[in-house]
């Protein structure tokens, strides 16, 4: 299965952003209140979304673990479900723009959503929804790695290193998109003003 290492890469940044979120969940319930205030009622307040966002990441984390663990089409089905709606809420994201386009997605304010965020997602959606339909014949991710020259060692190596790229691109990365776009907006409000 040639996207195991993609769909190992969607799992990782599950576990990665759901645990993020799970120990500072006060920033994405921030962001999810500006994106979507209409749904504060329904938690009742801010610091019962934080609660909702918690008990979200938390099965997110969970998801990604298990899914990792078990690269079945049941699990994978879930992981491209999960990427469907991060597509659904970046591009919401994306398209409100201004300062606070935001989309929390590692329990930080600094996440904008970027067309890159976007496309990051798209592919992990495509992946897991690949691997979902042809799921690989082992039944674990350790019997999986028993198949892999050197015993999974470069699938792992590459499948970190994709995790931690993907990573710095949708956040680091994503921040410094973000203040240039901050600088250039305040940079053409000054020369409409003068």
């Amino acid at each position: 299965m040639e996207l195991i290492g993609v769909y190992f890469v969607a799992c990782g940044l599950l576990v990665a952003a759901g645990a993020a979120k799970a120990l500072r969940p006060a920033d994405s319930a921030r962001a999810m209140v500006l994106l979507a205030p209409d749904w504060v009622p329904l938690f009742g307040s801010l610091r019962y979304t934080r609660e909702a966002v918690r008990i979200g990441a938390l099965a997110e984390a969970a998801l990604g673990a298990v899914a990792l663990m078990f690269p079945r089409s049941l699990t994978a089905a879930l992981v491209a479900a999960s990427y469907a709606v991060f597509v659904v809420v970046v591009a919401y994201a994306h398209n409100r723009g201004g300062a606070l386009a935001t989309c929390g997605c590692f329990g930080r304010p600094d996440t904008p959503a970027t067309r890159l965020h976007v496309a990051v997602n798209v592919v992990l959606f495509a992946a897991a929804l690949l691997v979902a339909v042809r799921p690989p014949d082992a039944t674990s991710f350790f019997v999986l790695l028993d198949h892999q020259p050197w015993l999974g060692l470069p699938l792992l190596f590459v499948s970190g290193v994709g995790v931690w790229v993907t990573y710095l691109a949708l956040s680091p990365l994503a921040a410094l998109e973000g203040a240039r776009r901050l600088v250039q907006g305040r940079s053409t409000s000054a020369v409409t003003t003068s």
